[in-house]
Parts: C-alpha cells; sequence; structure tokens
C-alpha cells in the first residue's frame, strides 16, 4: 500500500514541475513584453529628439531662414573696421562700407573634426587664434565693432566676456549679440540660467560650476543614462567640446545685460533688443566710461 501512495507522488511530479515551468515562463514573458514595450517608448522618445535636432540643425543651415533681419541690423549699426568671434561656416554679412577679421580658438581643420555635424559646409578660415572671451590679442579700444552671434551661452564667464568685449571697443563701437532662445533649441529641457550663477561665475571665476554644466548638457541634452553620465562628461572635457554652459530666454538675457549696466558700471547704451526667429540680437553701443 505504501509502495502505490509512493509511485503515485512521484507520477505528479512532472506534472507539478511542468506547471510551474509553465507559470515562470508566463511570469518571463509578461516581463519581458513590458521590457519591450519601454525599449519601443525609449526608441520613439529617442527618434522625436533625432527629428527635433535635425530640424534645429536645418535651422542653422539654412542662411533665409534668420540671416535677413541679421543683415538688416548689421546695415544699421556696423562700419569701420571690426572682428567676429567664432563665425565657423556662418560669418554674418556686413556692409560694402565696413571690413571684419575672424577670430577663432583654432584653425578650421580642427574646428570641423570638433563639429562633424558640419563637415559639409566651408568654414571660415581664422585671421586670428585667441580666446574669444578674453580677446587678449586685441588692444584696448582699437576695433569700431564686435560681432558674437551664438557665441556667449559657450562662455563660462558670460559677464566677463561682455566686458571684454566692450574693453576692446573705441567709443561708440558696437557690440552685437545674436543669443539662440533655450525655448526654441535643444537646450529647451534645460533650466535657465539664473542671474546670480553669472555673477558668481563673474566675481569668484567659471571653475566651481564647470563640471555641473556638463553633467546638464549629458543628461538633458544629449540624453545619456545615468551610468554613463561621468564617462561621457570626461569624453566631453578631454576634447575640449565647446558645450552651452548657459542658457536664457529673452527676457532672462535683458536681465543680465541690464545689471550689468545698471550694477556693474559697464559702459554702454542698449540700442536694440530684437527677437529674431529662434534667437534674439542685442546690440550694444559704447559709451564713455563714468567716472
Amino acid at each position: 500500500m505504501m509502495l502505490k501512495k509512493e509511485l503515485k507522488k512521484i507520477k505528479r511530479i512532472p506534472i507539478v514541475v511542468r506547471d510551474r515551468l509553465g507559470l515562470a515562463s508566463q511570469a518571463d514573458l509578461v516581463h519581458l513584453k513590458s521590457q519591450l514595450q519601454d525599449t519601443q517608448a525609449e526608441l520613439a522618445k529617442s527618434k522625436s529628439q533625432l527629428q527635433n535636432t535635425q530640424t534645429e540643425l536645418a535651422q542653422l543651415k539654412e542662411p533665409s531662414h534668420f540671416c535677413v533681419l541679421r543683415k538688416r541690423i548689421a546695415e544699421q549699426y556696423l562700419k569701420g573696421n571690426g572682428i567676429e568671434i567664432g563665425p565657423l561656416h556662418q560669418p554674418l554679412e556686413i556692409p560694402s562700407h565696413a571690413t571684419v577679421r575672424y577670430i577663432d580658438r583654432m584653425p578650421v581643420d580642427e574646428l570641423k573634426k570638433l563639429y562633424p555635424e558640419l563637415s559639409d559646409y566651408e568654414f571660415v578660415e581664422p585671421d586670428i587664434l585667441d580666446d574669444g572671451e578674453s580677446l587678449l590679442s586685441i588692444p584696448d579700444s582699437s576695433v569700431d565693432f564686435v560681432i558674437a552671434n551664438h557665441m556667449i551661452e559657450h562662455c563660462e564667464n558670460p559677464i566677463g566676456t561682455i566686458e571684454h568685449h566692450l574693453r576692446v571697443l573705441k567709443q561708440d563701437g558696437i557690440l552685437y549679440i545674436a543669443v539662440p532662445d533655450k525655448r526654441c533649441i535643444f537646450d529647451r529641457d534645460r533650466p535657465i540660467t539664473p542671474l546670480e550663477h553669472v555673477l558668481r561665475d563673474y566675481r569668484e571665476g567659471p571653475a566651481w560650476s564647470m563640471y555641473s554644466h556638463f553633467e546638464e548638457f549629458a543628461r538633458l541634452v544629449n540624453k545619456v543614462s545615468e551610468e554613463e553620465v561621468a564617462t561621457h562628461v570626461q569624453h566631453l572635457i578631454n576634447v575640449k567640446y565647446s558645450i552651452h554652459y548657459h542658457v536664457w530666454t529673452d527676457k532672462d538675457f535683458l536681465q543680465v545685460i541690464l545689471y550689468c549696466k545698471e550694477n556693474l558700471g559697464f559702459s554702454f547704451e542698449l540700442e536694440l533688443f530684437q527677437k529674431n526667429g529662434f534667437e534674439f540680437i542685442v546690440i550694444l553701443r559704447k559709451t564713455n566710461v563714468v567716472n
């Protein structure tokens, strides 16, 4: 009798095992299906981001999209001899009564390696190799205008950069700045850089915030996974990639400009503050130093 009971138990074992395997397989399938859905959602998100990036890049590559107003403003304000900082493949079209020299931090062949997405375009060969933030090779009060289009957001110390740009201008010289509106480009997910932040960069130097800018860029622009952030940041730093350190809307950048004038004593008049599609254009005229 005991033997029969044991034999019945043995016969039931495969059934129990099959049932448990079936349950396990079903759970695995549900889990795999969930993972697949998550992956598909991530792919859709990446595809959307890629489409947005391609659209933004197309805007930057298409002169007719925003250069008409740029040119009109240049004709109104630029004359004499000046400099343009970091023109890459899109130098400002200046009027016939003005001449310009180009400044960049490295030669064209190195710039093209740094910006492979623009490799099909003809870059402007710089006349002067210099740091566009400090302009140490340019004497004080020596040029009639400074052009810095889509440059100030790349500066670690934007207020210090404006100060140096005003330094090299002659009396009544023009600082021509175009700044991307962060809401209209790949920076849309990043928080606006507050005035207090750029003031600290100006007073203490930008080293305190440099790494955090790269982390924010990695996470919110390049959308790398959390596990890859540190490696990605180090790569960007190693190749000296020129990220957007700071981002603004028009009203937030205007606050920075007005603070420079009203609280830091920078000597200029705000001649123009003009929206231009995905960017805004700022014209400052250097005035007498106030003692």
